[in-house]
């Protein structure tokens, strides 16, 4: 299911509000100027300059009506169209039948610039314009009667021309402007995300920071820093209680070992092998225990580190009647914890001898370590499990199921890499990548 978006909300929304109250308000104010009109129809407002280009001037400066296409036009729209035509000097000319009661304006027309006159009462002839237009021959005022429009129409006309303008406007700034607002105000959750990002198991103490969020996303911000302590505490209070047992199961195990080793009973001489791995497996919680402290990074020499693990492990493959050997094929020198390095050498290498084949071969190849047997390997959906902890592939073994965990964790505060590949003609092949940069700390 797709993750829904903050857009719609922030940007869609609002904008379906702003422009639904903005309808409701041209609305009342178009109801409203309906309801205060006085009643009766306008003259319309085009006829005073077809008019006004249908005059002349005479050559002794009187004016004159010429016969245009316009004109003519407006004759057929309106045949009761009369209007008065003066200059600035006073000149003027009438055309049609003009109400006598505009006889007052004769002369005067040029002392005004404006105006609407509205007949209450049909057929509506006193419902006139007045006009100042600007022609070749001057400026004339014009007073005319012609065509006539019901307010309902100016006013609807009138709101469109203001409205749709708004309209735009608002779409655009809401389109453009409010995602990049959002966008302000959410970057603050932004460097949140990059610094959750960098939060894994393998560093501790890391919080998010509260100082670049808005206030309502500060109680999520808190809430996720208060489940990063306590998970830090119960991290704390595992590997306490690791390094507490480790530690009391030391001594009594090596009590019972040395009674064994010492006794002459063949049953319990046969106890050795399970005490050897009660041992191993305390060594391994311990080594758990130690990871979480970290060690001090420093270069690391991976051929002599892998030919000093070849060397104190060969005894072991020598008793287990295996063949142990080291290949260099680049020496590398890595930034990192030599003792937690070599304890990853020494559990890939023990592994494969208890688990793998008959040869088993350590191989350096600059940054890259692979040990590689020739045993049944291990098959592909199990290549993964195996660095969980406890995780043993074949139940019936002795192995505690720890050693590829400690390579995993290992590899991984390196900043590194671990996998598990089928050998050519058989076997196994586990190859870590190790980073050139400094090892993650605790």
């Amino acid at each position: 299911m797709r993750a829904p978006s903050l857009k719609r909300p922030l940007i869609v929304y609002p904008l379906i509000v702003h422009l639904v109250t903005l309808l409701v308000s041209v609305l009342i104010l178009i109801a409203g100027a309906l309801r205060l009109d006085s009643g009766g129809p306008y003259a319309d407002e085009k006829i005073t300059p077809v008019i006004a280009a249908a005059v002349a001037r005479d050559p002794d400066g009187a004016l004159r009506l010429r016969e245009t296409p316009a004109l003519d036009a407006l004759r057929a729209e309106a045949p009761e169209l009369w209007f008065m035509v003066e200059d600035e000097a006073g000149r003027g000319l009438r055309h049609g039948d003009v109400p006598p009661a505009f006889d007052a304006f004769r002369g005067r027309l040029s002392d005004l610039s404006f105006a609407q006159l509205r007949d209450r009462s049909p057929p509506h002839r006193m419902t006139a314009v007045l006009r100042r237009e600007t022609t070749a021959i001057g400026t004339l005022t014009v007073l005319g009667h012609g065509p006539l429009l019901e307010l309902n129409v100016i006013v609807l006309l009138a709101s469109s021309v203001v409205f749709l303008p708004i309209v735009v406007l608002l779409s655009l700034s809401t389109f453009a402007i409010t995602p990049w607002i959002v966008r302000r105000a959410m970057a603050g959750m932004s460097r949140i995300a990059r610094e959750a990002e960098r939060i894994d198991p393998d560093r501790r103490g890391r919080r998010l920071s509260e100082a670049h969020v808005p206030r309502e996303i500060a109680p999520l911000v808190r809430a996720v820093n208060d489940a990063l302590r306590r998970l830090d505490e119960g991290h704390a209070r595992q590997q306490r209680f690791i390094s507490a047992a480790a530690h009391e199961l030391r001594t009594p195990v090596a009590v019972l070992r040395a009674r064994v080793e010492g006794g002459r009973d063949p049953a319990l001489r046969a106890l050795e092998g399970d005490i050897q791995r009660l041992t191993i497996l305390i060594e391994q919680l311990l080594d758990l225990q130690r990871m979480g402290q970290g060690g001090p990074a420093a270069p690391v020499d991976l051929a002599a580190l892998a030919r000093g693990v070849v060397a104190d492990m060969a005894p072991l493959a020598i008793d287990a009647g295996r063949s142990l050997a080291v290949q260099v094929d680049a020496p590398a020198t890595v930034p990192g914890d030599a003792a937690a390095l070599e304890r990853v050498l020494m559990n890939l290498l023990r592994n494969a001898l208890d688990h793998g084949g008959r040869h088993v071969v350590l191989r350096v190849a600059g940054r890259v370590l692979e040990v590689r047997d020739d045993g049944l390997g291990i098959p592909a959906d199990q290549r993964d499990r195996v660095f969980e902890p406890f995780t043993r592939l074949r139940p019936g073994s002795g192995g505690s199921g720890l050693g590829l965990a400690l390579v995993a964790d290992v590899v991984a505060r390196h900043d590194g890499r671990v996998a598990i590949h089928a050998a050519p003609g058989g076997g196994t092949i586990v190859r870590v990548e190790l980073s050139a940069g400094t090892p993650a700390a605790s």
